[in-house]
């Protein structure tokens, strides 16, 4: 379950759009799909090709962070859980993951006060994927 209480409010997350753009959003994505590639934890997570993995990451996250809701328009509601439950995700491997997300955000200079929006969400949307 996704803590709610540990999520930022949509009116700061809708902020973070416009801040960061289109671009922001696809180097943020970029960033952190080469650390995966290189990852032995998370790599043997992640399906052989990664296109379509860091198309739709970089979709759901800038809609969730505000920008036009293409994800939803194309894949329908994201339900992340459900989507990630035949992966197998320990803590571990979360923690890995959190780790690579926040260098990425700190490698693509992600401003304040949006970097600590996305941290927030991550750490937090993180534990809801621990699923062994």
């Amino acid at each position: 379950m996704l803590p709610v209480d540990r999520i930022p409010p949509l009116a700061q997350r809708q902020r973070v759009y416009e801040a960061v753009g289109d671009g922001g959003f696809r180097a943020l994505v970029e960033a952190f799909y080469r650390r995966v590639e290189g990852d032995p934890v998370l790599r043997p997570i992640f399906p052989a090709n990664l296109a379509e993995g860091r198309e739709r990451q970089y979709l759901f996250l800038r809609q969730y962070f505000g920008g036009p809701a293409e994800y939803s328009e194309r894949y329908g509601h994201p339900q992340l859980r459900a989507r990630h439950l035949p992966f197998t995700i320990t803590r571990a491997a979360r923690d890995v993951w959190l780790s690579h997300m926040m260098a990425a955000i700190d490698e693509v200079g992600i401003p304040e006060p949006h970097a600590s929006v996305m941290r927030q969400y991550f750490e937090a949307f993180s534990i809801a994927m621990i699923n062994q």
